[in-house]
């Protein structure tokens, strides 16, 4: 299955990955997914919203089991973030055939669509509008870089865009969902585990910063008559380091545009994008406030103007306590290791669609070891054994939550 999957999307200049929504390699991949559920004998579909499903037992009984996660990727992005829960999930289905288990939950395998956000902007689409945490209405509105709002874009890929929209009953008919994760940073490294269970995700959010100055000539135009944004943005992003710092959360300035973006032109628009994480909120608005408190300063005293406009934002999301509590003592069953680990529990920075389903299904997380630490990069990965350990400890959990 990997060796299948693994050439899909994958830049030849960069080594790294370029599965956006709705494009000819999300096309693929998805194509990849409806071949791996009907050569194991699944009920294939795709959802409303373009989530892809693939069923064992009755998806209209209730209480089901689900596992899965995402094939896009971020720009340039590794091989892992995402496919490694797919591929474990079909590989989980096999080694549960092959211990003879009986299922006595109905089981299934997704990929939710759209859940780096680098095409449109907005992570999670899928699973957002799935639970209703993102209307249609705004769904429709997304444009990528390039102007093609949602709707044409899921239209030419095959999609109807009418359709979009909140799911609660096909929701209500999940009784757990179990999404594995190559984990995006070196815990179980540090740690010497392969496998980790995911305690929560910290609050996170992305905003969108307009700096608008005065278009004007770069050779021409004296130092002090300039009203230049790129100087606000440049201090801005220092202080988004500083602030992060100071509070001990994460402030990033990772995608920035200009206007009009030529060499011997002052820009008259600079406008950036800030990813902020914390483990708590109150922790996350300290970084956030402080970010936007020192970007006005800079911007009153450059005569510049800002907007600051908040795109996205995920609370804190506490894994459902039973659910995670009967995934350690399932995988606890197995004992200490050698050296006398158990298996760890552990929060994370990175948003993910088990974490936009807690609101509506009981939801939980396992992690498998990354040793260079490096998540959206090339540089991202899991060696086969760990990967391994991750599809025998997800098939124990599966086992223990949908098996006789």
């Amino acid at each position: 299955m990997w060796r299948d999957l693994a050439p899909i999307g994958r830049h030849a200049d960069s080594g790294g990955y370029r599965r956006y929504a709705w494009t000819g390699a999300d096309g693929e991949c998805r194509e990849w997914f409806r071949e791996q559920a009907e050569a194991r004998g699944l009920g294939y579909e795709a959802d409303r919203n373009g989530n892809q499903w693939a069923w064992l037992g009755d998806p209209l009984a209730g209480d089901a089991v689900v596992t899965g996660s995402h094939l896009d990727s971020v720009p340039d992005g590794g091989a892992f973030d995402g496919p490694l829960g797919v591929v474990s999930s079909f590989a989980a289905l096999d080694e549960l055939r092959r211990r003879g288990a009986q299922f006595t939950r109905p089981f299934a395998i997704t990929n939710f669509g759209d859940e780096e956000g680098a095409r449109f902007g907005l992570a999670c689409v899928g699973s957002r509008l799935a639970a209703g945490q993102l209307t249609a209405e705004k769904a429709r509105l997304l444009r990528d870089g390039d102007g093609v709002p949602l709707p044409r874009a899921m239209e030419a890929a095959g999609h109807d865009p009418d359709t979009l929209g909140p799911d609660p009953e096909r929701l209500a008919r999940i009784g757990a969902f179990v999404e594995l994760h190559v984990e995006q940073g070196r815990a179980l490294d540090l740690s010497g585990d392969p496998v980790g269970v995911a305690s929560a995700i910290w609050p996170h959010g992305r905003w969108r910063f307009d700096f608008r100055g005065e278009a004007n000539h770069a050779g021409t135009t004296r130092l002090a008559d300039r009203r230049d944004p790129m100087l606000t943005y440049a201090e801005t992003v220092l202080a988004a380091r500083r602030e992060a710092r100071l509070a001990g959360g994460l402030a990033t300035f990772g995608k920035v545009a200009v206007e009009p973006n030529g060499v011997n032109a002052i820009p008259s628009l600079v406008r950036g994008w800030l990813d902020a994480r914390a483990a708590d909120q109150a922790t996350l608005d300290a970084v956030v406030d402080g970010v936007e408190r020192a970007a006005r300063e800079h911007a009153e005293r450059a005569g510049t103007d800002l907007d600051v406009v908040r795109e996205s934002f995920t609370p804190v999301v506490e894994f459902q306590h039973a659910l995670r509590d009967e995934i350690c003592r399932v995988l606890g069953k197995r004992g200490p290791d050698e050296a006398g680990r158990t298996v760890p529990v552990l929060g994370t920075g990175a948003g993910h669609d088990a974490g936009i389903l807690s609101a509506s299904v009981p939801t939980a997380m396992l992690f498998v070891r990354n040793p260079t630490g490096i998540s959206h990069s090339p540089a991202e990965h899991a060696a086969e054994d760990d990967c391994m350990a991750g599809v025998i400890a997800l098939a124990d959990v599966l086992e223990g939550l949908a098996c006789s």
